[in-house]
């Protein structure tokens, strides 16, 4: 267990404390579960950065560091569909959420052909992560009353949405030779 590793448990750990200060009935509490969140999505880019400049990258910081950002995400988007249960919000949260389970079991079926450097991590997710990360936070600190921070985080929540389907359209076009049935191969 190394520094980078633990940084990547801390997020996961830090999901039942935003989860409980997002419910708690103070005026404060949507702030500070919003900033529990952001904290989170910080150590994200800092655990990778540290496991590549210490070289202590490991197979169970490859493993648990996807999860960890999935795991958080969507526990944020579950959090904000139930609190503003509007179309605005819950389409585009569909569709993140909907595209983290397709594009997980493309790449583990792809890994098990393996064919898995085919359906690797593009920089379009990068973009993906970085407006659907800054849309939760904006929406995590703010009540379900419209205003211009709300309108705000639903157009990049749905901009997040908008590279999700482009980045897994993406992924499939890259896996759709191993995906095609071969007739003589019946």
């Amino acid at each position: 267990m190394n520094i980078p590793n633990l940084i990547t448990v801390l997020r996961v750990l830090l999901i039942p404390i935003f989860i409980l200060l997002f419910y708690m009935p103070y005026s404060w509490s949507y702030m500070a579960a919003s900033s529990v969140f952001a904290f989170a999505a910080a150590t994200d880019w800092l655990d990778g950065y540290l496991a590549r400049r210490l070289q202590q990258t490991t197979p169970f910081g490859a493993f648990l560091d996807p999860v960890a950002d999935k795991l958080m995400v969507a526990v944020a988007l579950v959090l904000l569909v139930q609190e503003h249960a509007n179309l605005w919000l819950t389409l585009p949260a569909a569709v993140i959420i909907g595209r983290e389970i397709v594009v997980s079991a493309l790449r583990e079926w792809m890994a098990e052909l393996g064919a898995r450097a085919q359906v690797a991590v593009s920089n379009m997710g990068k973009w993906k992560t970085a407006a659907q990360m800054l849309a939760l936070v904006i929406l995590l600190a703010n009540p379900s009353v419209f205003s211009f921070w709300v309108l705000l985080g639903y157009i990049l929540l749905m901009v997040a949405a908008g590279l999700t389907l482009w980045s897994m359209q993406q992924y499939l076009r890259a896996a759709w030779p191993h995906l095609k049935i071969d007739g003589d191969k019946k």
